[in-house]
């Protein structure tokens, strides 16, 4: 197994010390932090959308050196997932490869001391992950990520770090659930293990170390019906509080990965206390536990009083001296983001995507047919809310039309299992008509089946990103019928026969294609194994790259809608479509 990396150089003097204090007892105190889930928010600048923003690491900077200047011992922790969300990532993670990262850059500046590896992290690639290996002053934690050669940790699994005489073991796990989601040539040489087992495996190995306080750090959310159940079989995506409950030893477990935030204190299987923190996303809380740990001079017993607390990072001005300091990098991203690729003629507007063929989606559509030589494409918007304007393309645009970095898979598929995938797809997405007073879409509802709405807005029942749409054939969506009993594909684009019983190459992102939103297991049929037997090809570079190819290729887009397909009875979805608008963005369409 990899060396752990001890910060301390003599932890067993150090406890003496801490035994030899003057008086009965004595008290050591220290304040652990933790970010999670940043997705590049590092500067207070959306270089998306080119406005500033309220939150960023350089609040979380301000918050810091405020707490360091008042002499509070602080220990500074980071749980994932900060190599995907802004440009500002993408630059360094595959344009510019020579200079010195932007993450290492900022969180060797800013006195971090582990980080636990995320599921978004991995996705950048060996690449990238294992050259931020080398250039991070601190380690990469992530214990049931496995080596399969070594049968070690790829990562480390724990650090040993001794502040303020106190003898700190900071544990890191990350959801197993990556092959689910992502190319194995993104891991490869890595198999993900169960977080429960990994953990009891590992605890007995951190007991050895004697430490004074144990942090779990988990990329993974909460998992709970209740604390004494976990919700989720082995191997799920969240696992966090069936490792909290089900393996004694934790004092502190911060986790991430849900952006969700909670803040509480559940009891073990051995009837001990374990705080829970789950930090949020995107700079906009900082995790925070506060620790006094007092030992008993005659008898060494130690006492330990633990707090917890989320920070809200609006009320906090960015440090300039942190900006400044990296004014170059940010300067070199906006410019690299408003390049111009090419031109659009008429505005595109993902609003249009919910309600029939868009542009928007065409657009998507026509780039993977290109590049995969597809008979069929699936693709789903991936940004709830965007346009791309009239007039000149950049790149950052490129990122309103495809957020993040899937690859395009090819994949063979019977015209039966393309009909069942849609059939999937379109029952999470469009209600049950009986009259064109319903609904079109499926919102989420109160007791009373009306739709939940909040400042003025309804929200949808599922997740957007996983309405997949088809290209390729021509079929229709009666939403006057159940869901499972609504498509009819009539005949291929070019005006063939669409068979059911035979064989097409299907376009898929990479998500889609290791089993993300069900639509390949629960809705096409199709088992892990058989699906593994389906794979055609990969591209080698993520579908944005592509779609920026081809829009520096075409030059000039004109946006056009296929129609190829579309809902009925058409009066019930043309009526129903102008009412649930209004209802999802609060405007008239």
């Amino acid at each position: 197994m990899r060396l752990l990396r001890l910060y301390c150089i003599f932890p067993f003097l150090a406890g003496l010390f801490f035994l030899a204090s003057c008086g009965s007892h004595d008290q050591r105190s220290i304040t652990i932090l933790e970010t999670t889930d940043v997705h590049g928010e590092i500067f207070p600048y959306d270089f998306i959308e080119k406005l500033e923003t309220k939150t960023s690491l350089a609040s979380v900077v301000t918050y810091i050196n405020e707490l360091r200047r008042m002499g509070t011992t602080t220990l500074l922790l980071d749980n994932g997932d900060n190599l995907q969300g802004q440009p500002v990532e993408y630059y360094y993670n595959f344009i510019d490869t020579i200079s010195p990262h932007i993450n290492s850059l900022v969180m060797n500046s800013m006195g971090y001391e582990a980080e636990t590896v995320g599921n978004h992290d991995i996705e950048a690639g060996h690449p990238v992950y294992d050259r931020l290996r080398k250039e991070y002053e601190f380690p990469l934690l992530a214990a049931n990520a496995v080596d399969i050669e070594t049968c070690e940790p790829y990562f480390d699994p724990y650090v040993i770090i001794q502040k303020n005489g106190i003898r700190i073991v900071v544990f890191g796990l990350i959801t197993p659930y990556i092959p689910n989601w992502l190319p194995p040539v993104l891991y490869s040489g890595i198999e993900f293990k169960d977080m429960v087992e990994t953990a009891g495996k590992w605890m007995p190995l951190i007991a050895d170390e004697k430490p004074d306080l144990v942090v779990g750090m988990f990329h993974s959310g909460l998992d709970e019906i209740n604390d004494r159940n976990p919700a989720e079989p082995y191997m799920s995506e969240n696992e966090t509080m069936s490792v909290a409950y089900n393996v004694p030893g934790f004092d502190i477990i911060f986790c991430g990965h849900d952006h969700r935030t909670e803040n509480k204190k559940i009891v073990n299987i051995a009837g001990d206390s374990v705080l829970i923190i789950d930090g949020g996303s995107h700079s906009r809380y900082l995790g925070r536990a506060d620790i006094t740990l007092t030992r008993e001079r005659k008898t060494g017993k130690i006492k330990k009083t633990i707090h917890g607390s989320l920070v809200e990072m609006t009320g906090y001005q960015p440090d300039e001296r942190f900006l400044k300091s990296f004014s170059a990098n940010i300067g070199t991203v906006k410019e690299y983001v408003d390049t111009k690729i090419g031109e659009v003629s008429e505005t595109m507007s993902v609003r249009d995507a919910y309600f029939g063929p868009s542009a928007f989606m065409d657009l998507i559509h026509r780039v993977q047919m290109e590049v995969s030589g597809a008979d069929i494409s699936f693709a789903a918007p991936l940004s709830f809310d965007v346009q791309i304007s009239k007039g000149p393309i950049t790149v950052s645009d490129m990122f309103k039309l495809y957020r993040y970095e899937n690859m395009l898979y090819t994949i063979r598929m019977t015209g039966d299992e393309v009909v069942r995938y849609l059939e999937y797809s379109y029952s999470g997405w469009l209600n049950t008509m009986r009259s064109e007073n319903d609904n079109l879409l499926l919102f989420s509802t109160d007791e009373s089946g009306k739709p939940v709405r909040r400042e003025g807005r309804a929200y949808l029942k599922n997740t957007y990103y996983n309405f997949d749409s088809a290209f390729g054939i021509n079929y229709t969506v009666d939403v006057s019928k159940p869901s499972g009993r609504r498509i009819s594909v009539t005949t291929m684009a070019d005006g063939s026969p669409f068979e059911r019983s035979k064989y097409y190459n299907v376009a898929v992102n990479s998500y889609r294609a290791n089993g993300g939103g069900g639509h390949l297991y629960s809705g096409a049929g199709l088992s892990q194994t058989e699906l593994k037997k389906r794979f055609v090809k990969s591209t080698g570079k993520d579908l944005r790259y592509y779609i920026m190819e081809y829009v520096m290729k075409t030059k000039n887009i004109i946006p056009v809608v296929t129609d190829n397909w579309r809902i009925i009875p058409e009066h019930m979805a043309e009526n129903a479509s102008k009412h649930d608008y209004s209802l999802l963005f609060g405007t008239d369409r």
